[in-house]
């Protein structure tokens, strides 16, 4: 049995216009809260940690909803289709607030973007599984992962080129090739995907599969003390460090502008690094975790994080050496992704995967609702030089309560082949 890699790269371009699209909000919406609108940073933090609240009850709701749905063309495409065309056409209303300095229509159209966005992204998440067999599901996730990364870097590319001068750049360039981008990858996908077709070939395999290891625990048994201990930490880390990296990456573009004097969206320039070395640091994390352990490999990259970031802190002014600093970058929150989530998973019981991944989820996005909020506050009635530092306490609390988890820490298997390496749970 072959992974259709075709198929696959097709249904990845959904997950490709959606992590576009959250490159460039993380990006812009904050600098046009501020330098638009002069919202504070604290009131601009409550603002972007609207998307994670909301996710936190629209990612379940819709991912259930259309597990529901059955229609002509299938469970998962009409909430990826509808939900694509409504934040399209939200989208390009945006920036036509901000030239006109209309706040009021700019947050009312920017949270029905937000409801747009999470109708269709747990479905769109959810059609790799659906139409992939269960043996080919980690390949299928990898190429999934890696058009994730192809949207975010456009996006990037995008900011550099599109983002005009002056002290009121004009955005609507750079919202139109996002929205592009989302409509072309969203037309592609239905032309080219067949969902309910596919399905039906798949049933039979899923019919003939087998059924879970009789010695596995059983679903909904208690854990012991000392593994419940050992999650609840897991969970915690999971949460510091999320707290530390979505910090910086929420106000880095306000950061950069403020601090280090960086004009015309040469902020992306870093992230662009970070997000790169990411991307190619995936297979050499899958060796050194193969070898030494998923909790060691995690606890490497959170040193690393907590060295960047404090060495960032320093910088007055943009060197081209940070970028070495958003290299390293890359490869920590990588390794880091790479090993947290099978480590919870691994805690799980045969039948309760699903609601482990829950924890997982509600965890990390907890800590960006909390953490812009948090930082955001700092950033207005202290300084913007509090960012680095702040990112530097959590990632050094995230340390230690890593620490203290004993459980979760098989050491996965060498991959079969080096694609597998990719496979990441964001």
């Amino acid at each position: 049995m072959k992974l259709n890699y075709k198929q696959t790269i097709l249904i990845g371009l959904a997950f490709l216009s959606i992590s576009a699209f959250w490159q460039m909000y993380d990006n812009i919406i904050p600098l046009i809260l501020k330098n638009s609108f002069h919202l504070g940073e604290t009131v601009t933090g409550v603002i972007m940690a609207a998307d994670n609240v909301l996710a936190l009850f629209l990612l379940p709701f819709f991912g259930s909803l259309s597990d529901k749905t059955d229609t002509k063309i299938g469970r998962r495409m009409p909430f990826i289709i509808i939900g694509t065309l409504l934040a399209d056409i939200f989208l390009l209303i945006l920036p036509a607030a901000d030239r006109s300095q209309n706040l009021p229509l700019f947050i009312i159209v920017l949270f029905l973007v937000l409801l747009a966005m999470g109708f269709y992204r747990s479905p769109s998440v959810a059609l790799m599984p659906d139409l992939t067999p269960k043996p080919l599901r980690s390949k299928g996730n990898a190429v999934i992962n890696l058009m994730g990364a192809i949207g975010g870097v456009y996006s990037l590319i995008m900011i550099r080129f599109l983002v005009g001068s002056g002290t009121t750049p004009n955005y609507f360039p750079l919202f139109l090739s996002i929205a592009l981008l989302m409509l072309v990858c969203i037309a592609i996908l239905f032309i080219t995907i067949k969902e309910k077709k596919i399905a039906a070939k798949m049933e039979p395999e899923t019919s003939s599969e087998p059924e879970a290891d009789a010695s596995s625990p059983s679903s909904g048994s208690a854990l012991a003390p000392d593994v419940k201990r050992s999650l609840v930490f897991m969970l915690l880390s999971i949460a510091l460090w999320f707290i530390a990296y979505n910090a910086v990456t929420t106000a880095f573009s306000r950061y950069a502008t403020h601090v280090w004097g960086m004009e015309n969206g040469g902020y992306a320039n870093c992230l662009m690094v970070a997000t790169v070395a990411a991307i190619i640091s995936y297979i050499p994390i899958g060796a050194l975790s193969s070898h030494i352990g998923r909790k060691k490999t995690i606890l490497i990259g959170v040193v690393m994080l907590a060295f960047c970031y404090l060495c960032a802190s320093f910088y007055n002014s943009y060197h081209v050496s940070m970028n070495i600093f958003f290299g390293i970058i890359g490869f920590a929150w990588a390794a880091i992704n790479v090993n947290s989530f099978p480590m919870v998973v691994e805690i799980a019981s045969a039948g309760d995967v699903g609601k482990y991944t829950g924890y997982y989820y509600t965890f990390s996005m907890a800590a960006q609702v909390f953490t812009p909020i948090l930082s955001g506050y700092l950033l207005e009635h202290v300084s913007y030089r509090t960012l680095f530092p702040y990112s530097v306490f959590f990632s050094v609390l995230a340390f230690f309560t890593m620490l203290m988890v004993k459980h979760g820490d098989s050491k996965p298997q060498k991959k079969g082949s080096m694609l597998e390496n990719f496979d990441v749970d964001d």
